[in-house]
């Protein structure tokens, strides 16, 4: 059992060596010194060691037993086990008289320290386990996963994808005051949130797969009070079947993306979901190929004030194609803004009074958008 490793090994002897005035050795699985109050011994082979790995037992040498054995020292050596299983030795020196009232306080406190190390690197390899599992879920479409061993491994793990489920994505701002603690994060979220899966899909990125139906508002919550760092909550598409967790997570980053391109706030916590912008994240879909250069036609007739013009468009289609609620938001007068939409039209050679080319030009804004 290699669980006994040189700096667990120093861990105890300086623990130890704190409530006794002994001298105080840990030795390997092979009798080898790894720790000790005595630097000079390290590296040595120590002989009552080797008789307590071999016996199983405590064993006590006194002056007498010293001079028989190579290199040994008066003392008491007792062996370790974690669990059953035996994994090095732990050695106090000094008459055994005065020092065997400390031997099974030496021993216990090290068994101790081992086993919540063992204990902590369970846990480690559990975590990794999880996030690892999360991380192949969302790329099934690029990595092409096989959906039996996905399943045997939602099996192991004792989840289940009957029900719809949601991916959510937790986004930090790169604020540049505040370094990004993901792991720390991850962790505060795991501890709440026993039952979720959560997984660092970039140095930024976080992505939490609950199962338990909660309310976004109610992640929200939690999440103002483990982040202090601005950060954005998007909710992807609720689906079933463990097919679903891919398409859910890509639906979320893009609905964060609309979500940004349509929002003002620039601090603090951010909230969007599919939900909320379904059409434009479903429409973001017809971005590629020679339909997607005719889409975006429109925007790009619109010249020298393209941008501004855009972002008319934005706000326009944003309030729904309400004037005075536009005109405000944009902080210009209605004149203004009817002139632009005159400007638009006759620059596109659509009518925005016409049902068909309104929806043309909003897709043409969305796919225009950076």
């Amino acid at each position: 059992m290699d669980i006994l490793s040189t700096a667990l090994a120093q861990d105890i002897v300086t623990r130890t060596m704190r409530i006794i005035p002994y001298n105080v050795n840990v030795m390997d699985v092979h009798g080898s010194i790894i720790a000790s109050g005595n630097p000079a011994r390290l590296g040595e082979l120590h002989a009552g060691a080797l008789l307590a790995l071999a016996k199983k037992l405590t064993v006590e040498i006194d002056e007498a037993s010293a001079r028989n054995l190579h290199g040994a020292q008066p003392g008491i050596n007792l062996p370790l086990t974690v669990h059953g299983q035996l994994c090095g030795a732990v050695g106090l020196s000094g008459a055994p008289d005065d020092v065997r009232q400390f031997g099974e306080l030496v021993r216990l406190t090290a068994e101790m320290i081992l086993e919540q190390a063992q204990l902590a690197g369970e846990l480690q390899r559990d975590s990794r386990y999880r996030e690892a599992f999360v991380l192949n879920l969302i790329n099934t479409d690029r990595a092409g996963a096989d959906q039996a061993d996905l399943n045997a491994w939602a099996h192991r793990l004792g989840v289940s994808f009957e029900q719809p489920h949601a991916v959510y994505l937790l986004e930090l701002d790169d604020s540049g005051d505040t370094p990004a603690d993901l792991q720390g994060l991850q962790l505060r979220l795991q501890a709440r949130l026993p039952s979720a899966l959560t997984a660092a899909a970039g140095p930024q990125e976080l992505v939490l797969l609950d199962f338990h139906d909660r309310q976004h508002s109610n992640l929200a919550a939690l999440l103002r009070e483990i982040c202090v760092q601005p950060h954005t909550l998007t909710m992807g598409i609720a689906l079933q079947g463990i097919a679903g967790v891919a398409t859910s997570y890509q639906s979320a980053k893009t609905a964060a993306r609309v979500g940004r391109s349509r929002d003002n706030t620039h601090a603090g916590q951010r909230l969007y979901s599919y939900y909320d912008h379904a059409l434009p994240v479903l429409l973001s879909g017809l971005d590629t190929g020679w339909q997607a250069a005719q889409l975006r036609a429109p925007i790009e007739k619109l010249g020298k004030n393209k941008d501004m013009l855009r972002r008319t468009l934005e706000v326009w289609f944003a309030h729904d194609g309400h004037p005075a609620a536009t005109a405000e938001a944009l902080h210009i007068h209605r004149n203004t803004l009817d002139y632009r939409l005159r400007r638009i039209g006759e620059a596109t050679g659509l009518d925005l009074a016409r049902l068909e080319d309104r929806f043309m030009l909003y897709i043409s804004v969305l796919l225009s958008s950076p």
